[in-house]
């Protein structure tokens, strides 16, 4: 852990499903600072399910929050700085169960954060290369449940330079506005993750109740791409706000 680290712990069974979507939809949510990233010319949005493990807060274990699901709407964006171009994520909606977690992030980086009962199926793993055959986080919102889960089979593979799951894996930092409309910016560490083969992905529930109507129905039908990371220890930075 490094003296810039905020929060440390391991993302595991990262379900990610990828859908091209309208970047008219995404400009209006794009940090100041920031532009929209985009792979082979499309503007993507993901809603990724994981599992979080081991999850401390500057060094310290949180007592009965170290081990919880979490579902999130991302999309892509870059900031240029100098001569680096810093690949990161900006959050449409985070889902985790436990509401002083879910408070933390509002506090420490204004993240859209909400607290929902939720619950995990991982399957079997004849051996830890092998694809898990389901992976499943569903979420409680109001009185019903929704949820994402993916099939997937083979043996763990390394990213593919240049691919797809690439680009959607590898942007190591995170942008989010803040009240007042400017933009922090913080770094994620993590290794680069090796992926299984998803043959089939489906989500079910509202899910325009939670997203609006209008990516609601584009993260309700059919994802364009879906795939299974095994996942890592990972490292949260601090958040630094960005200069206007």
């Amino acid at each position: 852990m490094t003296p810039h680290t905020f929060l440390t712990g391991e993302w595991r069974y990262l379900a990610m499903l990828n859908y091209k979507v309208d970047p008219a939809l995404l400009e209006p949510l794009v940090p100041r600072g920031t532009s929209l990233d985009r792979w082979q010319g499309a503007a993507y949005v993901s809603l990724v399910g994981f599992l979080f493990r081991d999850t401390r807060v500057l060094g310290v274990p949180v007592l009965r929050h170290r081990h919880f699901e979490e579902v999130n709407l991302r999309f892509y964006v870059r900031r240029e700085t100098g001569s680096e171009a810093r690949r990161g994520v900006t959050f449409i909606r985070e889902i985790v169960p436990r509401r002083a977690i879910a408070m933390v992030a509002r506090l420490a980086y204004n993240e859209p954060y909400v607290a929902m009962p939720m619950r995990h199926a991982i399957g079997v793993q004849q051996h830890p290369d092998d694809a898990p055959d389901v992976v499943g986080y569903d979420w409680r919102h109001g009185a019903d449940w929704s949820g994402l889960t993916v099939n997937a089979s083979g043996r763990a593979a390394p990213l593919v330079p240049g691919s797809e799951a690439e680009f959607i894996t590898e942007h190591f930092w995170g942008y989010t506005r803040q009240r007042d409309g400017g933009t922090v910016e913080y770094r994620v560490a993590h290794p680069s993750w090796r992926t299984w083969t998803v043959h089939a992905a489906s989500v079910r529930g509202d899910l325009t109740a939670l997203y609006g109507p209008e990516l609601g129905r584009v993260v309700s039908r059919s994802p364009d791409s879906a795939f299974l990371a095994e996942g890592s220890r990972i490292e949260v930075h601090m958040p630094v706000r960005l200069e206007d």
